[in-house]
């Protein structure tokens, strides 16, 4: 029995009454349906003009295909490579399901719900989670500009997934031992301007240091830059040190701004970071920067659509 024409079909979809929710069931159901092709043809317009991921040689030419992607052999070191060779999709295997699982990315569904989305196993989910996010997470500014806020977030060290603990286990997260900032915690560093281009960098555990200010920050700022950040004393050194203007807001004794003075927008980051992590009921600190990364591609909103976090994540 031959079934309805798509004319038809389109027709009948036309007329009928369609609620909000079967909206969202057509819309779903569209998304899903993917040309494996299309993954493909992605992958390969991003890696164009790529030279060898090897030796770095512009000199190479075609050598047949594996699993439908163009593979090259380089000129200069004779190894071939194909367009996903040393990027973080490397070796990952289900190309057909990458879009439909970048759609739960932007989405932000937790693993189980992505796997369930996808069709794929929730260990296949875990592992593309933590190599597409962190792989799209490249894409980064290379710089601030005008007036930049900067300002550390702590969250307590987790070792969750680990088969060995170094520590003993704690009750539902737990509490650290000593008050205050220490060791137990891992120090998420997040800079930002004005008009909102932000930077994030995992510095390890404890306290930020002058030194570890210089070398996430000093590269990024702009000579003629202002640098706003609280009254922490390693603010004030990497300030000197490096020769750059700097304002402080002495916000433990309750003075949140001075006219433009303030660290109000980097802090709001740091509060949509934190209710935004809420979803996947704690993160390993060995995952903390890729979780950051991931926030802050959908906080910047540059990467829309699964198609663009594809490229971003092969260039």
């Amino acid at each position: 029995m031959q079934g309805p024409r798509f004319d038809e079909l389109f027709a009948f979809l036309t007329a009928a009454p369609l609620s909000s929710n079967d909206l969202g069931r057509l819309r779903d159901w569209l998304d899903s349906i993917r040309d494996p092709a299309e993954c493909l043809a992605l992958i390969e317009a991003a890696a164009a003009g790529r030279p060898c991921p090897h030796c770095a040689c512009a000199r190479l030419h075609r050598s047949g295909f594996a699993s439908g992607l163009q593979r090259y052999r380089c000129l200069g070191c004779r190894r071939s490579f194909n367009a996903l060779t040393g990027t973080p999709l490397a070796r990952l295997r289900k190309r057909e399901c990458w879009l439909p699982y970048i759609k739960c990315l932007l989405e932000s569904r937790t693993v189980r719900d992505a796997a369930l989305v996808t069709g794929v196993h929730r260990t296949t989910s875990f592992r593309w989670r933590h190599r597409f996010a962190p792989g799209a997470a490249r894409h980064r500014p290379a710089a601030l500009t005008g007036i930049i806020e900067a300002d550390e977030t702590y969250r307590l060290e987790s070792q969750k997934g680990s088969r060995t603990l170094t520590r003993p286990p704690r009750q539902r997260g737990g509490a650290a031992q000593r008050r205050g900032i220490n060791r137990e915690h891992d120090c998420l560093l997040v800079a930002r301007d004005r008009i909102g281009t932000t930077l994030d960098f995992h510095t390890g555990r404890g306290p930020v240091t002058a030194a570890q200010l210089r070398t996430c920050l000093q590269p990024v700022l702009p000579g003629d830059g202002l640098l706003i950040s609280d009254g922490a004393a390693a603010y004030v050194r990497f300030a000197l040190d490096a020769g750059i203007m700097h304002e402080s807001i002495n916000v433990r004794a309750g003075r949140r701004a001075r006219g433009a003075i303030h660290i109000q927008n980097v802090n709001g980051w740091h509060s949509r970071f934190k209710n935004w992590l809420v979803r996947f009921k704690g993160v390993a600190s060995r995952y903390l920067a890729n979780y950051s990364g991931w926030q802050r591609l959908l906080d910047a909103q540059v990467l829309r659509t699964p198609a663009q976090w594809l490229c971003a994540a092969v260039r």
